[in-house]
C-alpha cells in the first residue's frame, strides 16, 4: 500500500481495546479487526481503550449490561447481580479518558457493548428484565456529551463502504483543523479552513454549507473561541451526515463550473457524462474525481486545486473506489 508513513506522520486515533487484539472482553476473548490493524494501522496511530478494564472490571468478568426505562439514562449493572452498580465507575474513568485524550482525531468502537456501542445497545427494564428499546454505551455517551466534535464510527459498520469512507473523511478534516487551528487560532485561518472544506461541506449537507458561510461573514464581530466552537460544531455534525450520489454530484457540478470556459466542447461532455454516469450508478466516485482533478492541474485556480474534497484521505486506501 504505498510507502510506508512514518509513526509522526500516523494520526492518533482511539480505539476499543478488544479490537486491537487486546484479551480484554468480558470472556476473556478479543474481536482483532484486521481492516483497522492492517490497513488503517498504517495510517492511524491506534491508541486503544477498554472502559470496563479501565472501571476495575477484571478478565473474566460477569458481564454487564443497561437498565432502565425510556426517556431516562440507563444504569450499568451485572447481568447476573443487579446490585453490580459500575454506572458511575464507567462515567468517571471515561470522562479521565476524555481529559487526557483531546489530541484524538477519531475513535473505533466495539458494536453492541454496554460501555462502547454506538447505537442500538439493548436496554432492559428494571422491572422483568425485558428488552425494553436501545440507546448508545455508557463511554459512547460520555463522548457525545464532553467531546461531540470527535468522529465516531463502529468497526462492524465500516462494512458498509459509504459509512467507511464518511468515518475517516470526518478523521482527516477534524486533523486538518487541529493542525491548523489548534496552535494558531485566528480569523484567517478560520476562513482559509472553510475556504478549502467548502465543496466537501456541500457534497454533505448544503444547507450548513451556505448556513456556515454566512455566519462566517459577520463571525469577527464575536470572540473568536466562540466563532470557532459554534462553526466546528455545525461543520463536524454536517459531514456526520453520509453524502449521497445526488448531493456527490451537485458539488461535482460546482467543481467543474471552474473549468468550463477552459475546455473544448467535446472535453467537457465527456466530464459531464462522467458526473451523470456517477449520479446513476454506474461507475463510482473516483471515476468523475480523477477526470476532474486531471484536469484542475493543468486549468483549474489555485482555489479549486486547494479543495479537500478532490482528495480528503490519503488515495491508497481506495476509498472512493468502492461508493
Amino acid at each position: 500500500m504505498g510507502d510506508k508513513v512514518k509513526d509522526e506522520q500516523r494520526i492518533p486515533v482511539g480505539i476499543s481495546a478488544c479490537l486491537t487484539g487486546e484479551e480484554v472482553r468480558y470472556n476473556g476473548g478479543h474481536k482483532r479487526s484486521r481492516y483497522c490493524l492492517e490497513v488503517l494501522g498504517e495510517r492511524f496511530a491506534f491508541e486503544p481503550f477498554c472502559p470496563e478494564l479501565e472501571a476495575g472490571l477484571g478478565v473474566p468478568r460477569e458481564p454487564i449490561r443497561m437498565v432502565g426505562l425510556e426517556g431516562e439514562e440507563p444504569r450499568v449493572v451485572g447481568t447476573r447481580d443487579p446490585e453490580l452498580d459500575v454506572s458511575e465507575r464507567l462515567s468517571t474513568v471515561s470522562r479521565e479518558f476524555i481529559a487526557r485524550h483531546r489530541h484524538l482525531r477519531g475513535f473505533i468502537l466495539m458494536k453492541g457493548s454496554p460501555s462502547c456501542g454506538l447505537e442500538r445497545v439493548k436496554v432492559y427494564r428494571p422491572d422483568n428484565g425485558m428488552p425494553s428499546h436501545s440507546d448508545a454505551g455508557a463511554f459512547v455517551r460520555e463522548l457525545r456529551r464532553h467531546f461531540p466534535e470527535l468522529p465516531l464510527e463502529e468497526e462492524a459498520r465500516m462494512n458498509d463502504a459509504v459509512l467507511r469512507e464518511n468515518f475517516i473523511t470526518r478523521v482527516y478534516a477534524y486533523d486538518d483543523w487541529k493542525r491548523h487551528l489548534e496552535d494558531t487560532p485566528s480569523y484567517h485561518e478560520l476562513l482559509q479552513f472553510h475556504s478549502r472544506q467548502k465543496y466537501q461541506l456541500m457534497a454533505h449537507d448544503v444547507e450548513a454549507y451556505r448556513e456556515l458561510g454566512r455566519y462566517l461573514a459577520d463571525a469577527s464581530k464575536q470572540p473568536l473561541e466562540v466563532s470557532m466552537a459554534h462553526y466546528l460544531e455545525r461543520f463536524m455534525t454536517a459531514l456526520a451526515r453520509p453524502a449521497t450520489r445526488k448531493s456527490h454530484a451537485n458539488a461535482l457540478m460546482h467543481v467543474f463550473g471552474y473549468l468550463k470556459t477552459a475546455l473544448d466542447g467535446e472535453t467537457k461532455q465527456d466530464l459531464l457524462a462522467a458526473i451523470d454516469d456517477y449520479r446513476q450508478g454506474h461507475v463510482h466516485l473516483a471515476v468523475p474525481i480523477r477526470l476532474l482533478s486531471h484536469y484542475l492541474k493543468r486549468h483549474g485556480s489555485d482555489y479549486i486545486r486547494a479543495q479537500t474534497y478532490l482528495n480528503p484521505h490519503p488515495y491508497e486506501l481506495g476509498l472512493r473506489n468502492t461508493i
